[in-house]
């Protein structure tokens, strides 16, 4: 059997493949900031899966940059008490088993490209916009090559730091994280218009400066904040339209399709790339 796992900034989805095709109903656990806490939710789960079969392979996603071995977290803002454990080594110790780790934005957007709204593209774009914003280049039905991952969300769109005050990236303004450091309220419990509006101008700016980057066929949006339609995917293209002029053509943009388990769908396809 294969062990198969998306965790994020807020949640942490745990499922188990028998085929290396199809997943069971995943377990959802709260993420814990403490590494040692995160490892539990692992053997406990194995506890209770073990009985399957033996593991022969380990896919999962983790939020932030990892190391170029895909072993550990160097950086992970919403995810601070992850940073430098030796995620890669745990598991193999808990599962006796390989182990593949990536960019848990970066495996939705895998999931996205093969399974999903980019399935059909030859280069799709995606970005996750939720607690965090994160994103991958998908080209072929592949995670593009990279030294470190993607990170669309630490672009900046305000160079002399007039918006904020102060120095910030793409994130701060259109992420859950960065209403809770402005605002100290979640995305429900904002109910000024011009919040929203603001932040989809902002973002708007972002997925620009993606596109021109990364020039896709099509452009997958996803993330908590997109898919509950906080962010409105329509007002966002208003604000695109005003200034993606370079090319010929306009990329499709598409909203996600496979929800909160688009991270286990681009597991599977990521176990397929590893046999």
């Amino acid at each position: 059997m294969y062990i198969l796992f998306d965790i994020g900034g807020t949640k942490m989805r745990l499922s188990v493949s028998s085929d290396g095709a199809t997943y069971a109903e995943p377990k959802v656990y709260s993420t814990p900031q403490n590494f040692t806490d995160g490892m539990q939710i692992f053997e406990e789960y194995y506890s209770e899966v073990k009985d399957q079969g033996e593991v022969e392979s380990v896919v999962g996603g983790l939020p932030g940059v990892l190391d170029k071995k895909r072993s550990y977290l160097i950086s992970a803002p919403n995810l601070q008490g992850w940073i430098g454990k030796k995620a890669k080594e745990s598991l193999e110790g808990i599962f006796k088993a390989s182990v593949f780790l990536e960019n848990d934005t970066a495996i939705v957007g895998l999931g996205e490209a093969t399974k999903g709204a980019g399935k059909g593209f030859s280069i799709v774009a995606y970005l996750g916009v939720g607690t965090g914003v994160g994103g991958a280049r998908i080209v072929e039905g592949k995670i593009d090559r990279s030294i470190y991952g993607f990170e669309p969300g630490h672009q900046y769109i305000d160079a002399d730091a007039s918006m904020a005050g102060k120095l910030v990236d793409l994130e701060y303004f259109v992420s859950g994280a960065g209403l809770m450091n402005r605002y100290s309220k979640v995305p429900s419990e904002i109910t000024d218009h011009k919040v929203w509006e603001e932040m989809e101008r902002n973002l708007a700016f972002g997925i620009n400066n993606t596109i021109v980057h990364w020039s896709p066929d099509v452009l997958v949006l996803g993330g908590g904040l997109i898919i509950n339609n906080f962010i409105r995917i329509d007002k966002v293209l208003e604000n695109l339209r005003k200034v993606l002029t370079i090319f010929p053509y306009f990329p499709e943009i598409r909203k996600a399709t496979l929800g909160d388990f688009g991270g286990l769908e681009g597991t599977i396809a990521y176990l397929k790339l590893t046999k």
